[in-house]
């Protein structure tokens, strides 16, 4: 008889063990029913007891044991197939579809749930790398197979130098002479930003559109951190360092409201000038329409042209069947970047020559990266790896950070240093943030890029110290005593006030690590240290006004740094190279991960929307030493 092989199906063998165990205690039942087997002596109730609990025990224990094993085979199973390249046949006449709705991140790690289609994938809460749009953008241009764009973006999730960064990649897109083609039920004002650069711009004929012009709030905290009895004392350098103000204001201060006054002008007159040059409308006509019409009906917007239509769905299904020479419905072939990303091709260029794009994204803290946090070991590590790298001509650093603790942004910014010592040239892409230390961390790069709504400065330090004293005495009825060997022992523990003594020592701290981010910034930017404090003092700039102050060189997006970053090595065949390296959704998975990284994301998965709340009161933990931060964030609705 040939011996069963286990491994073969071990699904199967187990789930035979099953029914045979079942079988047999059946057998038994009926056997002991019908007097074949002699039946046991009365139970006690006690024997009667601990027989159901040791029995239960033991069938938890045995069902346990198979459902891990099975598990566990499944996961194998998941692993091994995820493992396998899925190979993407792109068809004559498709249409390259843009669905932007999910949070927009400069790189992300890949949906393991689109091989199994949208209905599955839209349960996964995965993000949207933008170097994936813009790639498959690029190559929809010069694809033979692609004949267009279909936007279907109501909503983005992104801010707004993210947001310009694939709209230029669209106008561009357009030289190819193919077709854009846009349409939502609803349209928010970004939604329509994005989709203003079509051919053809349509809505629901029952829709609203929000286009109501740029608007910044800020929430203050002081009310709040006051019926908690929370005192916050704040050290800071910089009239504009408006970051500590929701802990010590009930509203702006006349400084903070004079830089949002004119951010919210320079972002809003970026989106105005890119909406009037495609749709051939006066920017006064566009104002007027923001107005007007706050959340207008499809008939007004058609009648602002800011639309050429309203339709239904399945009008939007005939127009492209149109444009692509469809015969029928069925015929329509939409890719979406997911499934487009599989079919682009890597870079095959033969030269040595290589540029490395490192991604510097997230809020910059001591140790290693994680999930929005740009650790200051690891892109040592990636700075250092990249010009060790013979073949590496240039380095493009890609910030897109609100800045934050002092130190660790110095540790970049030495390692920038070094990598210019070592012959490499060094150009800085920014992102939608590159303020506070994400402007320390480019200062002293060979050219820095920005887009004309980057935000970016915000040259200033700060230092918080909270003090819970009160609210354990009041709220809790806790209280506090100590002995010490000096007199400064207990000093920002928070269990009491900073004295003046102290409050004195941590301003002297905080004056002089001003003085070395102002004179890095001289040295980067070939200005006077008593220049960069006239535009400093913690103030934060749009990228079209940095330029003209001279934080920036030219306006324009990571292509155009690219090319920067090449021209100034002097290459023309080169390869980019990316650190850190792309992985995919399981490598992501078994890597290991701090613990608070784990807590924050799932804080932020449940709080949705209202995350920037806890971020604010959450900001007070963490602000601790020097920080050079930016006083807010920017999301487009």
């Amino acid at each position: 008889m040939q011996k069963y092989n286990f491994f073969r199906n071990p699904k199967k063998f187990v789930f035979l063990q099953i029914i045979y165990i079942g079988i047999k205690f059946k057998i038994f039942s009926i056997m002991e029913q019908e007097n074949v087997i002699k039946p046991k002596k009365k139970e006690t109730n006690a024997r009667k007891f601990w027989r159901i609990v040791f029995g239960t025990m033991v069938g938890f224990i045995f069902m346990s044991i198979i459902t891990s094993f099975l598990s566990l085979l499944m996961f194998v199973a998941m692993i091994a197939s995820m493992g396998k390249t899925e190979t993407v046949v792109l068809q004559d006449n498709s249409i390259l579809k843009l669905d932007l709705q999910k949070p927009i991140v400069e790189q992300a790690e890949d949906n393991p749930f689109d091989m199994f289609g949208d209905e599955f994938s839209k349960y996964y809460q995965s993000t949207i790398g933008l170097d994936d749009v813009l790639a498959c953008i690029h190559s929809a241009a010069i694809d033979p197979k692609i004949k267009g764009i279909y936007i279907s973006s109501p909503g983005v999730g992104a801010s707004p130098a993210t947001l310009k960064e694939i709209r230029d990649a669209l106008v561009a897109f357009k030289k190819s002479g193919k077709f854009i083609y846009a349409y939502a039920d609803n349209y928010t004002q970004g939604g329509y930003y994005l989709s203003s650069v079509a051919d053809k711009v349509t809505m629901s004929t029952t829709g609203i559109m929000q286009f109501k012009g740029m608007a910044m709030q800020v929430m203050f905290y002081k009310g709040l951190l006051d019926k908690l009895d929370i005192e916050v004392q704040v050290i800071r350098h910089g009239k504009f360092k408006s970051a500590v103000e929701p802990y010590l204001m009930d509203k702006m201060s006349e400084a903070n409201r004079e830089q949002m006054t004119l951010l919210a002008n320079t972002l809003w007159e970026t989106m105005v000038n890119d909406v009037a040059a495609s749709r051939k409308i006066s920017k006064e006509d566009l104002n007027l329409a923001a107005d007007e019409l706050f959340f207008g009906t499809a008939s007004k917007a058609l009648d602002k042209k800011l639309i050429d239509k309203t339709c239904y769905k399945s009008d939007v299904t005939t127009d492209l069947m149109k444009l692509v020479s469809a015969a029928d419905a069925k015929d329509l072939r939409l890719v979406n970047i997911p499934e487009y990303t599989k079919c682009l091709k890597k870079e095959s260029s033969s030269s040595n020559n290589e540029i490395a794009l490192i991604y510097a994204a997230g809020q910059i803290m001591d140790g290693e990266s994680g999930k929005d946090i740009m650790g200051s070991e690891t892109m040592v590590e990636l700075i250092r790896e990249a010009y060790q790298n013979e073949n590496v001509k240039a380095i493009v650093l890609r910030v897109n950070s609100p800045g934050g603790d002092g130190t660790a942004s110095d540790i970049i910014w030495h390692e920038i240093e070094l990598a210019k010592a070592a012959g490499k040239v060094v150009v800085t892409s920014m992102g939608d943030y590159a303020a506070s230390g994400g402007y320390y961390i480019s200062c002293n790069s060979d050219f820095i890029v920005a887009q004309p709504n980057t935000l970016t400065g915000s040259i200033g330090v700060f230092g918080m110290a909270p003090s819970f004293e009160k609210a354990l005495k009041n709220k809790l009825g806790v209280t506090i005593d100590v002995v010490k060997t000096n007199k400064h022992a207990d000093g920002a523990s928070g269990f009491r006030a900073l004295d003046e003594e102290e409050l004195a020592i941590w301003q002297g701290f905080v004056d002089e690590f001003y003085g070395i981010f102002t004179k890095r910034v001289a040295d980067g930017r070939g200005m006077t240290q008593s220049a960069v404090d006239s535009i400093g003092q913690g103030r934060v700039w749009a990228g079209a006004d940095a330029l003209k102050i001279g934080l920036v060189d030219q306006l324009g997006n990571i292509n155009d740094a690219i090319a920067k970053a090449a021209e100034l090595a002097k290459i023309k065949d080169y390869k980019v190279i990316y650190y850190p390296e792309k992985k995919d959704f399981w490598a992501k998975l078994l890597e290991k991960g701090s613990d608070d990284n784990k807590v924050q994301a799932a804080i932020r998965s449940e709080l949705g929307d209202q995350y920037y709340i806890y971020e604010g009161l959450n900001q007070i933990k963490r602000a601790k030493g020097i920080q050079a931060l930016m006083p807010m964030q920017i999301q487009f609705e």
